[in-house]
């Protein structure tokens, strides 16, 4: 039986071979596999988060979304918690991109806390990342109206992890400060 640790590296290995070639939307296109990582990083040091299943969770969670990877895949080689968390924080992407959206702030008051906590540092990153590095030719209207969207999220994962809300509090003031 592998170590958490080395189910760890090995879902790193595996998500970054799945993210190659992808890049973000911001203008520096950092390598994808950088996000993901951001996650997990914030969830460890951020969320003080020490469940390996969350934390590989995180390092997967866009896998089946963007990858075509499938639950089936993650839950035999990473095991069914991780594999449902990925599942949970996982957009249908059949449907339109406004009703995907919509369907993130409703669902995420059920996530379970797990799901709650990677879905939390997955908006925090897709903040800063907003303010760092924005997609080329977004405008301000758009950056904020991303940053509300975010925030109507986050008010369904209250509770799941003070430590995390806060920084996502202080990301989305410093925001709404650039921005406005």
């Amino acid at each position: 039986m592998k170590s958490d640790i080395a189910k760890f590296i090995e879902a790193a290995r595996f998500a970054a071979k799945k993210h190659t070639g992808q890049t973000r939307k911001g203008a520096d296109a950092e390598p994808y596999i950088n996000h993901p990582l951001e996650v997990a990083n914030l969830l460890a040091n951020v969320g003080k988060i020490e469940d390996f299943d969350v934390l590989i969770a995180a390092l997967l969670h866009d896998t089946v979304e963007d990858c075509g990877v499938k639950k089936e895949e993650i839950a035999e080689l990473f095991g069914e918690t991780v594999a449902g968390y990925v599942s949970e924080v996982t957009d249908d992407k059949s449907l339109p991109k406004a009703r995907r959206k919509e369907l993130q702030i409703e669902h995420a008051p059920a996530l379970s806390r797990g799901a709650k906590q990677i879905k939390l540092a997955d908006k925090i990153s897709n903040i800063a990342d907003i303010i760092n590095s924005p997609p080329a030719g977004w405008s301000s209207q758009r950056k904020i109206e991303y940053v509300e969207w975010g925030e109507k999220v986050v008010a369904g994962l209250r509770g799941a992890n003070p430590k995390l809300e806060k920084r996502f509090d202080e990301l989305t003031e410093k925001a709404r400060l650039k921005f406005q």
